[in-house]
């Protein structure tokens, strides 16, 4: 096997380093006039299928353990959370809907939201506030988080299951299906 070529090896480093994953012009900034993607491309070859990983989570990159071995690692028990329904339903929203402020999450779920429920899904670090929109009153946005895509197992938000994914795994409520059912009737009926 040959060694890898000094710009890979320097993209390595700085990754092994790095204290929070980097994206590609955060590497190119310490690393100069390299080929940053290149670099990266050979790295994730080459650590494919050994303890640790390179991962891309979002536009950012870092190395982490391999999925299959994360258990080996873990000495305490995380504490497991459960969020509320009126949490996911929140945390559903924003991540398909972003940048979203709560006046549509709230139009959206036909429901007031409490707002204890986005404190706590920004305490999770999921979601953050994402600016303003402008309106009068300019409220306040919300977005999901890398932590929010890392927590899933996401690249990007564009890997968020769709309405067939979800039919599929059986994961949407009767009262949703019949919904959608009506929906579908109602259409048709607005076309004939």
């Amino acid at each position: 096997m040959t060694p890898p070529d000094d710009a890979v090896r320097a993209v390595e480093a700085l990754l092994f380093a790095a204290a929070e994953p980097l994206s590609v012009d955060s590497i190119r900034a310490y690393v100069g006039g390299v080929d940053v993607r290149a670099a990266l491309a050979q790295l994730e070859r080459d650590y494919a299928g050994r303890g640790i990983a390179l991962v891309r989570r979002g536009e950012r990159w870092h190395f982490e353990t391999a999925a299959d071995l994360a258990h080996l690692l873990r000495r305490d028990r995380d504490e497991v959370r459960r969020l509320s329904r009126a949490g996911i339903e929140v945390l559903a929203i924003i991540a398909y809907h972003e940048p979203v402020t709560r006046a549509e999450i709230e139009a959206i779920r036909g429901v007031a939201t409490a707002k204890g429920t986005l404190d706590v899904l920004m305490e999770t670090g999921w979601v953050r506030p994402a600016g303003r929109r402008e309106l009068p009153g300019r409220p306040l946005l919300y977005a999901t988080t890398p932590d929010f895509l890392t927590h899933f197992g996401l690249s990007s938000r564009r890997d968020l299951p769709g309405i067939d994914d979800l039919r599929a795994a059986g994961l949407l409520d009767p009262v949703d299906l019949a919904l959608e059912e009506a929906l579908e009737v109602a259409k048709a009926a607005d076309s004939d």
